[in-house]
């Protein structure tokens, strides 16, 4: 069978050390034919790893696709404002796509992306990664089984945990709702795209709370420094330290051995020298008291769906440890899931309950719990020919929590108003 001819658009930590990296491991399906980054290392990294020719290589993705069509289908890992205006140009040069989420912080531009992948018909899927995790994947067939009655409510909780809160949303791309997306859209569209897939319903209403209340000047503690290594005089007691982060602490830190994300956003190939020069001058060693950040560490978004269930995340950045947990309540029982640890409770009201160890489901948890590489063949089985099933991220089920996001951050900014989703559809 022949191979599917790949470009990437953008050779960052997803298009590269995720997508890149998995699309070695499917080279007997797939070939990366085309790649853009402005940033030269790693830009001919990727491209050396797949045998890209020197003249596919590109330093943007606009260079790329002002050239005729290179290959089957175009993986778009640029940053988030950038996607919709690369998507719609590929669409109409006839590539299929995998977009990175999220698809846009503005609605007229997700309107725009519908009706040009109509008019075009090609074929677009996001990488809202969560529906394709074997864990959220096992909580979809029991609701759909009937096995606990019909859905009436979801609690969801998004530990964000705090290094991961600096690193991304204080220090790093997604720091600034003007440059990148609101925090709601940027980290949760993920949470509120499995939200309303589990509930088989389309949003009605939301309601929404939620500020940045510590990343701030006047939260500074006493002594704090401009950067972490100049002298700061709150260093042996800030958890935000960006040497504890990058270099010591043993989950994250090149000195305890890690060498992937998140010091391979700060480095190509981290060592301790490398990391210690970004974290000198680069952004990632600046006091989180003292950034440019202005997107929320703490928010709540409350879902009335057209069927009459309520739907409730919480995304918080004060988190010891990360990941996701879940509650779905319905008429006649309940199913609790926590996603760290891979373990569901099914519980049927007036019956025992069971307990599925997920990690039996499933022989690769990397990534997203496993739901990187799935998605990606997922896709690459879309292109081959295979129909879609219900639980895609299709570009017109992705949407619907874009919606939901926008009208959380309106119903945020404005007091916690009930903002209804229909008018938003257009």
């Amino acid at each position: 069978m022949e191979k599917i001819r790949i470009a990437i658009v953008g050779a960052g930590s997803r298009g590269a050390d995720c997508y890149g990296q998995a699309l070695l491991e499917m080279k007997d399906r797939a070939q990366v034919v085309a790649v853009a980054e402005p940033r030269a290392d790693r830009r001919n990294a990727i491209a050396d790893a797949h045998g890209v020719p020197e003249g596919n290589r590109f330093e943007t993705g606009e260079a790329l696709l002002a050239r005729p069509k290179l290959a089957d289908a175009m993986l778009i890992c640029t940053q988030d404002r950038q996607h919709v205006r690369q998507a719609v140009a590929a669409m109409r040069l006839g590539y299929d796509l995998l977009m990175e989420k999220p698809i846009s912080p503005v609605a007229e531009e997700l309107r725009e992306i519908v009706r040009v992948q109509r008019e075009t018909g090609r074929k677009v899927v996001v990488c809202h990664v969560l529906r394709y995790t074997p864990f959220y994947r096992k909580i979809k067939q029991v609701i759909d089984s009937g096995a606990i009655g019909e859905v009436v409510a979801i609690q969801a909780l998004e530990n964000v945990q705090y290094w991961h809160q600096a690193h991304s949303f204080v220090r790093g791309n997604w720091r600034n709702a003007e440059l990148s997306s609101p925090m709601i859209m940027q980290k949760c569209c993920h949470d509120l795209d499995y939200l309303v897939w589990l509930s088989g319903q389309r949003c009605e209403r939301v309601t929404s709370f939620g500020s940045l209340k510590h990343f701030r000047p006047e939260c500074a503690p006493a002594g704090a420094a401009m950067r972490c290594t100049a002298g700061c005089a709150a260093k042996e007691s800030c958890p935000y330290d960006a040497e504890k982060i990058y270099l010591t602490n043993p989950n994250t830190g090149v000195l305890s051995g890690a060498k992937g994300w998140p010091c391979d956003v700060l480095a190509l190939n981290p060592t301790e020298e490398s990391i210690r020069a970004a974290i000198e001058t680069g952004p990632y060693g600046r006091c989180v008291y003292h950034c440019d950040n202005d997107v929320v560490d703490h928010q709540v978004v409350d879902m009335l769906m057209e069927n009459g269930a309520t739907l409730t995340l919480t995304m918080s950045a004060f988190t010891s440890v990360g990941g996701r947990s879940i509650c779905v309540m319905g008429t006649r029982g309940d199913i609790r899931g926590d996603l760290e640890a891979n373990t569901i409770r099914i519980g049927p009201f007036g019956q025992p309950a069971e307990t599925v160890d997920v990690r039996a489901l499933s022989d690769d948890f990397s990534g997203h719990a496993g739901g990187d590489k799935q998605l990606l063949r997922q896709f690459l089985d879309l292109l081959s020919g295979k129909e879609a099933d219900g639980n895609m991220s299709t570009l017109e089920a992705s949407v619907e929590s874009h919606l939901v996001a926008l009208a959380a951050e309106e119903s945020r900014l404005n007091g916690g108003q009930s903002i209804e989703i229909a008018p938003m559809r257009g």
